[in-house]
């Protein structure tokens, strides 16, 4: 659990992904954290935005 900035987000709604894939890139403290896919599978949306303020425990994408 993360709280910070998002930097970049390279997967869109329907992305095909696979385990270890970057999902959302955070910046905290000035240093930037890649949270990744846990298993294989399709982004069914992506609910936050470069720019955008997230905190622990905030939903950032939701599976297919």
């Amino acid at each position: 659990p993360i709280a910070g900035t998002v930097v970049k987000v390279p997967v869109a709604a329907g992305a095909q992904v696979r385990a270890g894939d970057t999902l959302v890139v955070l910046e905290a403290m000035k240093m930037e954290t890649e949270i990744t896919a846990p298993h294989d599978g399709t982004v069914a949306s992506v609910q936050v935005a470069v720019g955008q303020a997230v905190t622990s425990g905030q939903v950032l994408l939701d599976w297919a």
